[in-house]
């Protein structure tokens, strides 16, 4: 892998919690490779587009990397309903794609959000979907999700040797009661699991934000232990029950 550029941020408004702000160092990378997304990800890492991020906040640890143990997880019985209720959905796994249904989906997602939750407005065009969702990378795997041919939700991941990492959803808010965020949790969950991975990454579990707390419901599952820096090695502890 070759660096570009590494940085660290000014303090800004914690997208998690109101009440705080947030730090994060930044690693702008190309030409890297499955194997080493793999060592990025057991270190607390995160990837968009050639950009791999991670929180580095002076005065709060509340975001757990979180990653599901696949040979021993089932799904619960919650979990279960979500998948009977799917049934009809159609999924595709390939290399993610930036065309004007997916933008449009992105849009009609994101506006919901920005009416809902009050996140700021995003009006995302096909380069920034290019650069950000679709950069073209050997790990980079897209599911799309549809009924009766209608795209649904899209869910953006990244494939190692040992795991796969869910990086990104957005759905239809028409469809919200599908429980399609936990349904592209538990697709990918089987798919890497028949493809011989480990671990389903699902980047950071955050205490005390609801709309993140589902991630706990995902059995067992390990977090990572504080920040790994320069040469240690990265502690991972088991939980065999939802963290909530």
């Amino acid at each position: 892998m070759r660096l570009l550029e590494h940085s660290v941020s000014t303090p800004q408004p914690c997208p998690y919690l109101a009440d705080r702000d947030a730090t994060f160092e930044t690693l702008v990378m190309v030409e890297v490779q499955p194997a080493e997304v793999t060592q990025l990800l057991a270190r607390g890492w995160r990837r968009f587009g050639p950009s791999y991020f991670r929180p580095i906040c002076p005065r709060c640890d509340a975001c757990d990397s979180l990653r599901v143990l696949l040979d021993d997880f089932r799904p619960s019985t919650s979990q279960r309903r979500v998948l009977k209720k799917n049934t009809d959905v159609e999924v595709r796994v390939g290399d993610p794609v930036v065309d004007e249904e997916r933008l449009t989906l992105y849009r009609e997602w994101h506006e919901n959000r920005e009416a809902s939750r009050g996140w700021s407005p995003d009006q995302m065009d096909a380069e920034g979907y290019a650069l950000h969702f679709a950069f073209a990378h050997p790990a980079a795997r897209e599911f799309s999700f549809r009924v009766d041919g209608e795209l649904v939700g899209v869910g953006l991941s990244d494939e190692t040797p040992d795991a796969i990492s869910a990086a990104y959803f957005y759905f239809s808010p028409r469809h919200a009661a599908r429980s399609l965020g936990s349904f592209n949790v538990l697709t990918q969950a089987a798919w890497a699991r028949a493809r011989g991975r480990r671990y389903l990454y699902l980047g950071y579990r955050v205490e005390g934000c609801p709309s993140l707390r589902y991630k706990g419901g995902f059995v067992p599952h390990e977090r990572l232990l504080g920040r790994v820096t320069g040469g240690d090695l990265p502690r991972w502890e088991r939980s065999n029950a939802d963290s909530e």
